[in-house]
């Protein structure tokens, strides 16, 4: 047996071998028929025997549908369906069967929702399963719980509170205190321990409930949504049933609108399109048809290309079948996908695949996986680390320190008791622990716990709904979003935006004031004669399929062909009569529906004779593509209202001959339709007398029993009247534009991703700001092509990929990420499942977007709307701010509590503390709980959008912050010993009043440093928009007042004593200079401390760039000096002029620009340089400063 190599070629007869399963009475496995749609499989199809084979193979009957309750006794094999052998030589392809259109396509009863008992299909849903996706193994509350608390901080709280809580209850109840009255304090030492872990608790509980009820919240929404009613035959009655209850086998019946729920095979229908560019990503409408019509013409295709359809497949390789060919876009086929969306035309369909066997249901089950740390997530376990050392370091100093002097006293005599030795190390150890204790911030995971929950319920009312807690921080630091184009940027619904009538009425949407010669878009009615609009309308009604319906919110919108649909709405806007009602008047005689080879649509209708209303007149209306409309016209409608003045009926339009001139001045309109990428339509008109008209030369008469006309008839002699040309396009959200500016104002840089094609990908990126001089404009092929090297050096200035698959869409955010980019990505279909994944933030459309999408991202667009995606980043950005303001503030505190415990136990005879356990629990864990509220709810601001994001590698706490941390250390320090130790109160160290002064003094300087760290920049004013936070205001109220109360009433508890009004005015304005103090530390630049950092890298990665030489944008917020590259460069031209002696220039030459191609590549900031492919795209030599080329000074 040879062993496997990397490259198997599977061969189709894996699929072709019959399974051997006795409890499978079907001729199929679920795999076999989950392979005719991924790849879509004609030859596997044909090879099974066609639509009539499986019918067969699962026992089911295309007329009358599913029997339920009835159990199937005969088991079927393949060898039973398939038409040949595998040694056997296929036939000549299948003709395509005439079936009598049976009521399966022609009724459109919906009949009473069927509801079937749960066991009706058994045998069914043992091998193929119900169309049910398993219920995502949903987190318990206290699953979820455990999970938060991983966290390294709570765990080295925890610790803590268990050391602080046994060494609390040993000193409560071994070692009793008592006052200088000489009366015992009560035991309140193990309060603290007590404290820490309900602190560790609020944490837990307040994350868990978060992401349980969002979890849950999100569920409901979806079950909500995914439970359906569809159309279905069963025994031959057409009726509902629920989408959970389809079964493989089934019949089912589509409709304009209808979102597919299983995969199957086409039956029959007519002129069935689908938009599969939610399940593949495919943009353009895909055509059904019956599969022997599909097999023939894919025969057709492959005699006329070899390579593109392989005729031995059903004994050649499967992987054959997988390469996707874009001469296959044009080509019809007879599989309906799951996840695709109906857009005209009906028909039947037999049910392959349901549940997690669908393409639908596969790509739902691939995303189901487990989230990845963010940035922030990382930065705070690095900080908890270095606490626990730090904390860690300073108790083991304050231990040894307190044992050296501890023994040094034995000098004057050893204790007798050895009791009394354990009971002096137990008080070092006791203060030890305290040392530990106060240097761990209690309050920081609740810091950031809060800021992201009051972010997130707040994002909602943004139409931000943050599925996963941590992505709101993330996004805060995204440093690129890759955006969808349609139903992102754009509205997703094609619209009119300009257009001619005749000859010379143009008008557009948004006509500038200087242009006289174009008419707003919403005055057409006004100015236009009526008589022409009134053709027009009734052209749009007429020669349309399209209809109304309701959207998911019950909202009337158009449903068929986007193009048809944007002319509805528009013939709605100038005033027309409701479209049902014109269809009314005007009965049709005969339809051309729309054809690739005409590029044409015509509706023939009655109408009836101005002059003599016993006559008919048969008036065809044509709209198809402007050029070669043009080609067919000989005359074109006059809007000279002088004209219509004798006007005798409402369609008494007035017509002139059309000259070379017109048709000079049209095609220069087509052409400037065509340069915005407008979808450019021609419409006209033309009477007959008669019907069927006259034939065209060479076209056979008809003879007595056909009255089908060939379209050359209409348009032989080319005499049809131009009525006008309309531009469509899917036009932009409004706010794209100022969102967009927004964005690269932050230094984010934005890029579109899409699936259309490169010219109208470019100019919608033109409109939006996203396309600017010296970027680059790529398609999906090419890009994926790229070797690596090259791929990096385009990314910095790749702007815009045009059709671009799902799986380009992922190389993209995947190599993005690699070079340190912090990625958002949006999406809606289901193709973008696997980017939305691999993103650090998904954004999904909560609108147009598919459960697959909604199930992939992290926050959902409420509003689909691209502007919410920098109200995101303004959010992420807050929290960002709100956690750093309270590190600022708690490290302060941290800092202070601990060299202040150290210095006033070492210097005490009773190695007694200052600060006492319950002091620093008032200080620790209820201050700063209500500091972390007041920080973290400051709302977010304009000029947080005008700074650079920081990369990953950014420190978490700045040099600025650092600044201000140890310089407010510094001066609560000083303050501190003065007031404790240089008698300027007259008070001995031990004095009750003395330590209630510096506890009183100590906790106002927390109080007023709260304040100064609401900015964490160099700017001076921190009452900035302090008004807008009412939190901050309400909680500056109560800590003061609870201060107020712990010193006159806390009494014992406290270790305190009421002080004087005196002592009261040092206490608050001693903490009151914290404020100037901030002043002053912000005054100091921050390179006089440059020389603490004595690694360059350290120096770079907190002051960030000495010099200020021109930079440019680089993939990973990177950024590299020109002067830099192009010494680098003249060094590799130098080196390589020395290498050896010239033999050939030629070849050095080439050598020479292999050393500089890549430097120049990566840096060019003014070549415009882009890949052979693509030179026409960037003629412009300027390179634009789109996103990062600013450097931050905050």
């Amino acid at each position: 047996m040879t062993p496997p190599s990397d490259n198997v070629r599977i061969d189709l007869r894996d699929h072709l071998t019959p399974h051997n399963d006795p409890s499978n009475i079907f001729a199929f496995t679920p795999d076999q028929l989950s392979a005719l749609m991924d790849p879509k499989n004609l030859p596997l199809l044909y090879s099974y025997g066609g639509l009539n084979g499986i019918a067969k193979g699962l026992h089911v009957d295309l007329e009358t549908g599913l029997v339920p309750n009835v159990k199937i006794s005969s088991p079927v094999t393949l060898n039973d369906v398939m038409p040949l052998k595998h040694n056997q030589e296929p036939p000549a392809p299948p003709e395509p069967r005439q079936r009598a259109r049976s009521m399966t396509v022609l009724s459109t009863a919906t009949g009473a929702t069927r509801t079937e008992p749960a066991n009706a299909f058994p045998q069914r849903v043992n091998v193929f399963g119900a169309n049910i996706l398993p219920d995502v193994k949903s987190k318990s509350i206290f699953q979820l719980m455990w999970i938060a608390f991983q966290d390294k901080t709570l765990i080295l709280l925890t610790v803590a509170a268990i050391v602080s809580l046994g060494v609390g209850l040993y000193e409560d109840i071994a070692v009793p205190e008592y006052d200088t009255m000489g009366n015992r304090i009560p035991g309140v030492k193990w309060v603290e321990g007590v404290a820490i872990i309900v602190a560790v608790m609020i944490v837990v509980l307040v994350g868990s409930v978060n992401d349980f009820q969002k979890e849950r919240q999100f569920r409901k929404l979806n079950a909500k949504k995914e439970d359906r009613v569809v159309k279905a035959t069963r025994e031959g009655v057409i009726g509902m049933i629920s989408v959970r209850d389809v079964q493989v086998g089934d019949i089912l019946h589509l409709e304009p609108g209808d979102i597919v729920s299983t995969d199957g095979v086409f039956i029959e229908g007519h002129n069935l399109k689908c938009d599969e560019s939610a399940a593949t990503g495919e943009s353009d409408a895909v055509r059904k048809q019956n599969w022997e019509t599909c097999y023939r013409i894919a025969n057709a295709e492959n005699n006329e290309h070899p390579s593109t359809f392989n005729k031995e497949t059903p004994s050649g390789s499967e992987s054959d079948l997988k390469k996707p060919t874009n001469e296959h876009k044009s080509l019809p086929d007879p599989f309906i996908i799951s996840g695709s969306k109906v857009l005209e035309g009906v028909c039947t369909y037999l049910v392959t695949s349901v549940g997690t066997n669908s393409y639908y249901g596969r790509t739902m089950m691939a995303l189901r996986t487990e989230p990845e740390s963010t940035p922030l997530q990382e930065k705070l376990n690095h900080l908890a680390e270095m606490i626990a050392k730090l904390g860690s370091a300073a108790g083991l100093l304050m231990l040894i320190v307190l044992l050296i002097r501890y023994f040094v006293t034995w000098k004057d005599g050893v204790p007798t008791q050895a009791t009394d030795i354990v009971l002096d190390i137990m008080k070092i150890l006791i203060v030890v622990v305290t040392i530990v204790v106060v240097a761990v911030p209690e309050g920081l995971p609740l810091a950031v716990t809060l800021a992201l929950a009051y972010a997130t319920q707040r994002m909602l009312k943004d139409n931000n709904l943050v599925r996963v807690l941590a992505a709101c921080e993330t996004m805060g630091n995204a440093t690129t979003v890759c955006s969808d184009k349609t139903g992102t940027l754009t509205q997703n619904k094609m619209a009119v935006v300009a257009g001619t009538l005749g000859c010379s009425f143009r008008f557009t949407k948004d006509a500038p004031s200087d242009r006289t010669d174009l008419t707003d878009i919403s005055e057409v009615a006004g100015k236009a004669p009526k008589q022409v609009l009134n053709m027009l309308n009734q052209s749009i009604a007429v020669n349309s399929s399209a209809f109304e319906g309701k959207d998911e919110n019950g909202e009337d919108v158009f449903v068929g062909n986007k193009t048809e649909t944007a002319l509805l709405a528009f013939s709605r806007d100038i005033g027309a009569d409701h479209y049902d009602t014109i269809r009314t008047n005007n009965p049709v005689e005969q339809v051309f529906p729309f054809s690739s080879e005409r590029k044409a649509m015509a509706t023939v209708v009655r109408v009836p004779h101005p002059d003599d209303p016993k006559r008919t007149i048969y008036r065809v209306h044509i709209k198809g593509a402007s050029e070669i409309l043009l080609d067919n016209c000989s005359s074109i409608v006059t809007l000279q209202q002088a004209n219509y003045k004798s006007a005798t009926h409402d369609y008494d339009v007035r017509t002139r001959s059309l000259t070379q001139e017109d048709r000079a001045r049209l095609d220069r309109i087509i052409q400037s339709y065509a340069s915005r990428s407008l979808r450019t339509l021609g419409i006209g008109y033309r009477d007959f007398e008669h019907w069927p008209p006259p034939s065209a030369p060479g076209m056979p008469p008809l003879n007595g029993e056909e009255t089908e006309v060939p379209y050359d008839d209409l348009v032989h002699d080319r005499n049809v009247t131009m009525l006008g040309i309309v531009g469509i396009e899917d036009p932009l959200r409004p706010g794209v534009k100022e969102a967009v500016k927004a964005c690269q104002q932050a230094g984010v840089f934005v890029r579109m991703v899409t699936g259309d094609n490169l010219m109208t990908a470019k100019a919608i990126a033109k409109q939006c700001g996203i396309y600017t001089t010296g970027g680059i404009v790529m398609e999906g092929p090419t890009f994926r092509n790229l070797p690596p090297a090259e791929m990096d050096a385009i990314l910095p200035r790749l702007q815009v990929l045009a059709r671009s698959s799902p799986e380009d869409k992922r190389i993209l955010v995947s190599r993005l990420r690699d070079l340190g980019d912090i990625v958002a990505v949006t999406g809606d279909g289901t193709n973008d499942g696997p980017a939305l994944k691999s993103a650090d933030v998904g954004f999904s459309m909560g609108i147009a977007g598919t459960e697959v999408a909604k199930e992939a991202s992290s926050i959902i667009l409420m509003d689909d709307n691209f502007s919410s995606i920098v109200k995101a980043i303004s959010w992420g950005r807050c929290v960002n701010d709100a956690v750093k303001k309270f590190l600022q503030f708690q490290l302060t505190v941290n800092i202070t509590a601990v060299v202040t415990t150290f210095l006033s136990s070492v210097v005490s005879e009773n190695q007694k503390s200052v600060l006492t356990a319950v002091q620093l629990l008032w200080v620790n864990l209820i201050m700063d709980t209500f500091a972390a509220l007041a920080l973290a709810t400051d709302p977010p601001t304009k000029e947080l959008l005008e700074r650079a994001p920081e990369p990953r590698s950014a420190p978490l706490i700045t040099f600025k912050m650092w600044k201000m941390i140890i310089g407010q250390a510094i001066f609560q320090i000083i303050v501190t010993v003065v007031l404790l130790y240089s008698n300027v109160l007259e008070y001995e160290p031990e004095s009750p009043v003395l330590q209630t002064v510096v506890f009183n003094t100590f906790v106002f300087c927390q109080i007023f440093n709260e304040i100064n760290c609401r900015r964490i920049d160099s700017k001076m004013n921190v009452f900035t928009n302090i008004f807008a936070n009412k939190f901050f205001l309400l909680i500056f109220i109560i800590c003061v007042a609870g201060q107020a109360l712990i010193v006159n009433f806390g009494g014992a508890a406290f270790q305190v004593v009421p002080i004087d009004g005196i002592h009261w005015a040092i206490s608050v304005l001693v903490g009151l200079l914290a404020l100037p103090i901030g002043v002053v530390i912000r005054l100091i630049p921050d390179n006089v401390f440059a020389f603490v950092l004595f690694k360059s890298t350290a120096r770079e990665r907190y002051l960030g760039h000495s010099q200020k030489v021109p930079s440019m944008y680089m993939a990973g917020n990177e950024r590299l000096s020109w002067s830099n590259t192009y010494d680098n460069v003249q060094q590799g031209i130098q080196s390589m002029k020395h290498t050896e002696p010239q033999k050939d220039s030629k070849q050095q030459g080439a050598l020479a620009a292999s050393v500089m191609l890549p430097s120049l590549v990566a840096t060019a900031p003014s070549t415009g340089w882009v890949p052979p492919d693509h030179e026409e795209e960037n003629q412009n030599t300027q390179y634009s400063y789109t996103s990062r080329s600013f450097h931050s000074n905050n």
